[in-house]
């Protein structure tokens, strides 16, 4: 499986899952705060399975693009 999570979007999935895991374990949320691990593990893994499904990618684009004038 090819990667299609970019860094900022990483960044972003790493402190939103860790807030949510934070946050349940301290009672400040429900249960369903466990449910961070989802971002946890994109992140980790580079791959989001809905990202797949719509055909995006959040990768950044490649250092050789150079946009028309």
């Amino acid at each position: 499986m090819s990667s299609n999570v970019g860094t900022v979007d990483r960044a972003l999935r790493v402190g939103v899952g860790m807030g949510l895991m934070i946050g349940a374990a301290a009672g400040l949320v429900d249960a369903w705060g466990w449910i961070g691990a989802v971002p946890l593990l994109t992140a980790l893994y580079g791959v989001c399975p809905l990202y797949r499904a719509v055909k995006l990618s959040s990768l950044e684009v490649h250092q050789n693009y150079r946009p028309q004038s």
